[in-house]
């Protein structure tokens, strides 16, 4: 069903004149961002524009090996990647650099390009103006449960992190299983600790930006946040080594049937569906993120973006592939054969979208209020700051208040 939407979409693609052939080359991520699927999108749109032929090239199993990458290839000006996926993170930084090709001159003003589009793309894909990327799915982070443990104790779904680890202590208690842990989440240095300390800190209301990008910590708040990981460790919630945790731990972990909660982005719903050696098939549950206490609940936005590399020789063609993949159809094509999240508000009440995935139709809501990680020329800077003086903290080798001092005097020189 999902190649015929597809096909139609691709169908709208005008045939151009018979000419020498384009050949473009594509990155297209790890294994987690579906290089299949993105594989069977381009074979269509190839099918409507036979003078174009798109190799993809995949690499890097985390976001961090990816633009590590990403950034040794531009930063040598290499020509021989026309398209490049990348984090919600890295439009700005990417452009700023002068790797990315402004698509506004391509592709028309941002604010029609992006109109039906999620808000929070649209934010994070506008620079100074200029349309340095277009969102090719979504990606946000959710929290994942064993429904069967719930249902086993009669304990409701927690809306709270203190609901939270007093339901995980109920259950641990009462199944007797001292390995099994009551929530898994990232407290490595890694890019996904970013979100560990941002996502208690703006359930208390509070940013780290203004509208003009200057730093707005709101200390005792942050604080609070990194309180509430800590009491969690010293209740047996959260295991004592999570600042070594990293997202595919915490991934598998929870597949192995190793812990009650999990907080993971929506991809992982696939791995724990699907992935062979899951224990936890058909006894899981997703939900939005609880909040703090008297806070207001609130999701870690991520997601890929479509960019055309500044050195491409075939800037107006790979533009025209860009607008393809972040087209509505494409992103449907996605979300029914890779539960891949929509930019697109209408498909989460899409029919076919829902049979495929019908936890979609409860994070509707979640994923237009969701936030965007900081957004600066210099996140590079941003998130070494905070994911690693977080892990720092949740080692214990900083307390949270010495912690949020760095943060802040780092930050800084960086948001200003």
């Amino acid at each position: 069903m999902g190649l015929l939407v597809v096909g139609a979409l691709a169908c709208a693609v005008p045939m151009a004149q018979a000419q020498s052939p384009i050949k473009l080359r594509l990155f297209a991520g790890g294994a987690n961002q579906r290089p299949d699927l993105v594989r069977k999108l381009l074979d269509e749109y190839q099918k409507q524009r036979p003078q174009v032929r798109i190799e993809i090239e995949t690499g890097g199993s985390t976001s961090d090996l990816q633009r590590q990458y990403l950034s040794t290839v531009l930063n040598a000006r290499d020509p021989s990647i026309d398209i490049y996926l990348i984090d919600i993170v890295n439009p700005a930084q990417y452009l700023g650099a002068g790797w990315l090709e402004p698509l506004n001159a391509h592709l028309g003003e941002p604010a029609t390009v992006l109109a039906a589009q999620l808000p929070v793309y649209g934010q994070s894909n506008v620079v100074n103006g200029q349309l340095a990327a277009l969102p090719g799915y979504a990606d946000a982070m959710f929290l994942y449960y064993r429904k069967d443990l719930l249902a086993r104790h009669g304990l409701p779904e927690p809306r709270t992190w203190d609901e939270l680890a007093t339901t995980a202590r109920r259950i641990q208690q009462a199944e007797g299983q001292p390995q099994l842990q009551g929530l898994s989440l990232q407290g490595a240095p890694i890019e996904g600790t970013v979100c560990t300390f941002l996502l208690p800190y703006w359930s208390q209301g509070k940013s780290l930006q203004d509208a003009q990008g200057r730093l707005t910590l709101d200390r005792p708040a942050a604080v609070k946040g990194l309180r509430q990981w800590l009491s969690m460790v010293d209740a047996g919630v959260i295991k004592r080594n999570v600042a070594e945790v990293r997202t595919g731990d915490t991934v598998n972990e929870f597949k192995a049937g190793q812990a009650i909660f999990a907080v993971n982005w929506s991809w992982a719903w696939d791995r724990f569906g699907r992935d062979a050696d899951s224990r936890v098939k058909g006894k899981v549950g997703v939900m939005p993120l609880p909040a703090m206490a008297d806070g207001q609940a609130v999701t870690c936005v991520g997601g890929w973006q479509w960019a055309v590399s500044a050195f491409s020789r075939h800037k107006s063609e790979a533009a025209r592939v860009v607008q393809y993949l972040s087209g509505l159809d494409a992103s449907r094509f996605l979300a029914i054969h890779g539960a891949l999240l929509p930019t697109y508000q209408p498909l989460y009440q899409d029919p076919d979208v829902l049979r495929a995935v019908p936890w979609f139709a409860e994070v509707g809501s979640v994923m237009t209020a969701g936030r965007s990680r900081p957004i600066s020329p210099d996140y590079a800077q941003v998130s070494d700051a905070i994911r690693n003086t977080t892990s720092a903290v949740l080692a214990r080798t900083k307390t949270p208040e010495e912690g949020v001092a760095q943060i802040q005097s780092r930050l800084a020189r960086v948001l200003r």
